[in-house]
């Protein structure tokens, strides 16, 4: 891999064009718990990537949503193992990013000048549960639909706009294609969006302040 990396760098002169993103101060005290961050956005990547196609053959309808995924668990050459990814990787993310979250607290470096940062992580942590909870209805099937009929209605019955946020999520009094087809719009569209921009925001501040070390 070095190997490689260098003719890389020979051919196209990374690191000269780009020193300030390529090259950079790494404190001392650092280990492998702080890698809980880089391995939750590989995988949020593998998300990504395993999303795109699995989008290629799923069908966002009341009638065709179940089907479209069976279709791809059985009929669609390696698609079982496509949608596998996705899902163990969903579970996944959100494991290392609540152990990268407790490395922080324990760290103690959501303090200042790093509160923005912290800011940042929470609201990323927020949208990827989210994320899922959309990303759950999607197959279609009793277990999805019944969890989001007993989901919605417990953040129905929230005081004073607990009714008004149940029929902005179900689209309707019910849970039906409507409500699907939003939580699809969220799944693969705005809820990314909102990730991928969190994601800058982080990224650009661990870059500016760098990475706390030590525990």
């Amino acid at each position: 891999m070095n190997r490689l990396f260098r003719r890389i760098e020979r051919r196209f002169e990374l690191s000269a064009c780009h020193p300030s993103f390529l090259t950079r101060k790494i404190p001392a005290g650092l280990s492998y718990l702080h890698c809980f961050g880089g391995l939750a956005f590989v995988l949020y990547l593998v998300l990504l990537l395993s999303g795109m196609l699995l989008s290629v053959y799923y069908l966002p309808s009341e009638q065709e949503a179940f089907r479209s995924v069976v279709a791809i668990t059985r009929e669609v050459r390696l698609g079982f193992l496509v949608r596998g990814m996705h899902r163990w990787a969903g579970h996944l993310l959100l494991v290392l990013v609540l152990l990268h979250t407790v490395r922080v607290v324990v760290q103690r470096a959501y303090l200042p000048p790093r509160e923005l940062n912290w800011l940042a992580g929470v609201f990323i942590l927020l949208l990827l549960l989210a994320s899922g909870f959309t990303g759950a209805l999607l197959p279609w099937d009793q277990k999805a639909y019944w969890t989001t009929v007993i989901a919605s209605g417990i953040a129905g019955t929230a005081p004073w706009a607990g009714e008004t946020f149940l029929q902005l999520v179900r689209g309707g009094p019910e849970v039906g294609g409507a409500t699907l087809l939003r939580f699809y719009s969220l799944h693969v569209l705005w809820l990314p969006f909102a990730i991928n921009l969190f994601l800058w925001a982080h990224f650009h501040m661990v870059k500016r302040l760098g990475i706390k070390g030590g525990l």
